[in-house]
């Protein structure tokens, strides 16, 4: 078991203990997992109004060319994702993954074109190895510097707008995936329209030492209140987004994990730039001819939630097991349990009924459509 005096902290872990938060370990750090509300409020206001994560544990990086041409480090990134970096305009940003020779996925991440730099967001828990993967692959042509000095909070919900916009109004301007320099409070911040909830919102990177600052500056007003790990980890479940390292991992290609949307046509066989990324040869034959197995959403009957782990089966007497839960437990804006899994191809289609072990009982489940709620983003 971690010891606490062993783990990280955010630069507003003061403020989680002041604001009465349950602290809980978190990818080595020190995180707020809920406050007083409890989980299904915070949950239920995010979706409401406003909610504000600490997302600070997150890894920030900085990508820039040694010749000072952007253009070289979009190429340089596009050997390692599966993605259209090159096409990336200024200002806009891109979900991408870190791809291994088999075509696992060692991360999923967001990349931002700054104009004359990539800014990075990784996974807490991968962002050492993602840095050195980085720095290994892409320090021939290109400065790789870690900002894992700098906070993160992600503003999510309807009325993130109108809050953010009180302290810079230009934000309300931005749509879905744009990314820009702001001033906030005096500190020169990146905003990105983006989040992790199926709710339109904002992630804010800012100097460390104004992260209490305006955590606080945005707390103050009446549409925002703080929200824990649980909370987001329902949030994003009914999003249908997936968790490192639960929903996919090396063990998962993207085609396997129903991300196929996240690689440009520049990018596939017969594109302008097809392949050139590890696991190309896997993952583009996955899409000519898909993948043997495939995530998707879950909607156990009744109330009981089908934890991660849970095994699936395609017949009620549990003879024939088929697949694997990787995510799952109560959605209160869905009023029920939701899950994600891995199953066949052949039994992937929504409507298809299958059946979860819960305590040594098979519950009818059904193959149900992603997202379990509709994404209110800007577009």
């Amino acid at each position: 078991m971690t010891e606490t005096a062993d783990l990280k902290k955010t630069p507003l872990h003061s403020l989680h203990v002041a604001l009465g938060a349950r602290m809980v370990p978190f990818a080595g750090y020190d995180m707020p997992v809920q406050y007083p509300a409890g989980v299904l409020k915070e949950h239920l206001h995010t979706r409401a109004a406003a909610g504000l994560f600490d997302v600070s544990h997150m890894g920030q990086v900085i990508v820039r060319a040694k010749s000072g041409d952007n253009a070289d480090a979009a190429l340089a990134l596009e050997s390692l994702v599966p993605v259209d970096v090159l096409g990336l305009k200024e200002g806009r940003q891109r979900y991408a993954l870190f791809t291994d020779d088999n075509g696992g996925i060692l991360d999923d991440l967001m990349i931002v074109n700054l104009g004359n730099h990539f800014y990075i967001v990784v996974n807490a828990a991968c962002k050492e190895a993602d840095l050195a993967h980085m720095q290994d692959r892409l320090g021939p042509s290109c400065e790789v510097t870690a900002r894992f000095d700098r906070g993160l909070l992600a503003l999510q919900g309807p009325k993130a707008e109108t809050a953010l916009a009180r302290l810079a109004p230009e934000v309300a301007e931005m749509k879905f995936m744009d990314a820009r320099a702001v001033s906030l409070l005096g500190a020169e911040c990146v905003v990105s329209r983006t989040g992790y909830s199926g709710e339109d919102g904002y992630e804010i990177s800012v100097p460390a030492e104004k992260a209490v600052e305006l955590a606080e500056a945005l707390l103050a007003m009446e549409e925002v209140q703080p929200i824990g790990l649980g909370a987001r980890d329902s949030l994003r479940l009914e999003a249908g987004l997936c968790l490192y390292g639960s929903d996919i991992d090396t063990t998962t290609t993207p085609v396997e994990a129903a991300l196929e949307w996240a690689m440009q046509k520049a990018r596939r066989k017969g594109g302008a730039r097809e392949g050139g990324f590890p696991g190309a040869a896997i993952i583009l034959s996955q899409l000519e001819t898909g993948a043997q197995r495939r995530r998707v959403g879950l909607k156990p009957e009744g109330k009981a939630p089908v934890r991660g782990h849970s095994k699936l089966f395609a017949d009620a007497e549990g003879k024939t097991e088929i697949g694997e839960v990787t995510s799952g437990g109560f959605g209160p804006s869905v009023e029920g349990p939701v899950a994600m899994g891995y199953v066949p191809a052949a039994l992937a289609a929504p409507g298809t009924t299958l059946f979860a072990e819960v305590r040594g009982k098979y519950l009818p489940v059904t193959v149900t459509a992603l997202p379990f709620v509709t994404p209110t983003y800007k577009r």
